[in-house]
């Protein structure tokens, strides 16, 4: 062990010597980088999951091409497609791996525990197969852990196999995701923490998200490991007047089109044809990837020069006074994120407000959207939820939604393309992050995005999200729904120009948005341990 510190302090030496004469050339400089990295120049980053929606793993490999000048590949499964950014470098390259189909619903009970392992045998012969035999031999292998297994065993095997280094990057703890479906008492659950320490353990070296996590490592797992925080690229900023009136021109069809007959938002935007020839033609039904309108058929506005939010006179862009608040919120619909708290904080902010302005329950939608439409403010302004992301739960939500019956929140989902999800987020008066954490060590990097973006959070409150959000000076913790809805009152009173407490939050989510970026976190914390990591296992 004494000689292989020795050689790394010589390697140290020599590399501060090159480093002297080498800073006058930039591309002696790339090269001697690589150099340092490993005597391949090449990384390998892993991901048993769709690289689309794997962002950290994205800006690992963007970190290891422009930071490291390292050629890198990326095994993962496709799916949504990745930022341009990650695309367009000409350093990275993706291999997609085919993903295990879903469980037929009607296979035979029977069938289903040889099916459940059966599916990590052929994940881990396809790993095999991809990191041993169809990329070349990398210096390092990063890998994303959730999911442990087969990965963890696939990239072990794999590093030893070709001699490289093998570095785990902790987002959370697979076994307390499976506990949310087996409960904690499982002996699958049980097999699974052990099967991720033992390989965690045989790691080079290891990456974590928070303090917490690294504590919890440290001192149950016997794993050291450097906390490497989620930062927000250079992609992640404020967006431009302009840049958020072409955004709403672009999702304009979506903005405007209602769960069920209409809400505060489509009025106005959307004129219905109804189709009443049940007796000879039958009901009509017009489906398409948004919304299901019975009996109608929607006929768009096509006037551009004006959206939901804004409106352009000549050359200048303005914001509307009248416009609804826009909140944002990104969720994989699985069971750790209750979206239910959101929808019933809706409905308190909507029953609560019309009991504020006294309103008789008798006064109809149509009243009250046409007031809105035709420019009168309230104390209190509309609000628009829109919910990006995909999962499991999703169709599940969106039936709730529609059955909701509220005279001033509206709600859309969609899925939003890599480069246009930051122009939402900029867009946006608040973010709403739902996250819970199964292990309660991890982070939410949706809230890192909104802050990048200078956008301010209200978010569940659980063990280590301090870590992250700083409560009345960049965003807000709740709960419970009515905690939420209370927030939402708060922070939206005299919209759009008298909320001071939601504007001194953006400020907050501003300051800390520009303070760190994800290329210094990554300079600072990851590239050294990987940089050891690699000259160690070298010698």
């Amino acid at each position: 062990m004494g000689g292989k510190f020795s050689a790394l302090k010589i390697l140290e030496s020599n590399n501060s010597v090159k480093a002297n004469w080498c800073n006058c050339d930039p591309m002696i400089a790339g090269r001697e980088e690589a150099k340092k990295i490993g005597r391949r120049g090449r990384a390998a980053v892993v991901v048993l999951g769709d690289i689309g929606r794997s962002p950290r793993m994205q800006y690992h490999a963007l970190s290891l091409a422009r930071q490291a000048s390292l050629e890198v590949d990326i095994v993962a499964y496709g799916g949504s497609e990745p930022h341009s950014a990650v695309l367009q470098n000409q350093s990275i390259h993706i291999h997609k791996m085919k993903q295990w189909p879903p469980i037929p619903r009607g296979l035979p009970n029977m069938l289903r525990p040889f099916v459940l392992l059966l599916k990590p045998l052929i994940q881990f012969l396809m790993l095999l197969w991809f990191l041993c035999v169809k990329i070349p031999a990398p210096d390092i292998f990063i890998v994303q852990n959730p999911p442990s297994v087969p990965t963890l065993a696939a990239v072990k095997f794999a590093s030893w196999l070709r001699r490289s280094t093998f570095i785990v990057d902790w987002h959370n703890f697979g076994y307390t995701l499976l506990a949310l479906s087996l409960g904690r008492s499982s002996l699958f659950v049980t097999l699974y923490r052990w099967f991720e320490k033992h390989y965690g353990k045989m790691s080079n070296g290891s990456l974590c998200v928070t303090r917490a996590m690294q504590h919890e490592l440290a001192q149950n797992w016997g794993i050291k490991a450097s906390v490497l925080y989620d930062q927000p690229p250079e992609f992640f900023r404020p967006t431009s007047p302009e840049e958020k009136h072409q955004l709403f021109c672009r999702i304009h069809d979506y903005l405007i089109q209602p769960y069920g007959l209409g809400d505060c938002t489509s009025y106005g935007n959307v004129v219905y044809l109804i189709i009443s020839v049940e007796a000879e033609i039958g009901s009509t039904l017009i489906q398409d990837n948004h919304s299901h309108f019975a009996g109608m058929v929607p006929m768009m506005s096509t006037d551009l020069k004006e959206t939901l939010f804004t409106a352009r006179f000549t050359d200048d862009i303005s914001l509307k006074q009248n416009r609804p608040a826009l909140i944002v919120s990104s969720t994989s619909w699985t069971p750790d994120e209750d979206f239910g708290i959101l929808l019933e904080a809706a409905v308190m902010y909507d029953r609560r407000v019309a009991a504020f302005l006294n309103e008789d329950d008798s006064t109809g939608d149509d009243i009250l959207w046409k007031e809105i439409y035709d420019g009168k403010q309230f104390l209190y302004p509309r609000l628009l939820f829109i919910i990006t992301g995909k999962g499991p739960e999703k169709e599940k939500y969106e039936e709730k939604i529609r059955k909701l019956h509220l005279k001033r929140v509206a709600f859309r989902t969609m899925w939003l393309s890599a480069e246009d999800y930051p122009l939402l987020l900029g867009s946006a008066d608040l973010g709403v992050c739902l996250h819970t954490s199964s292990s309660g060590l991890d982070l939410p990097m949706k809230v890192v995005d909104m802050f990048g973006c200078g956008l301010p959070v209200c978010a569940v409150s659980y063990s280590c999200i301090e870590e992250l959000v700083k409560v009345g000076k960049n965003g807000l913790l709740f709960s419970s729904s009515s905690e939420l809805a209370d927030e939402l009152l708060m922070l939206f009173k005299g919209f759009p120009d008298n909320c001071n407490a939601l504007k001194s939050l953006r400020n907050g989510a501003l300051e800390m948005g520009s303070s760190a970026r994800w290329a210094t976190e990554w300079e600072e914390n990851a590239k050294p341990l990987i940089t050891e990591a690699s000259l160690l296992f070298s010698i």
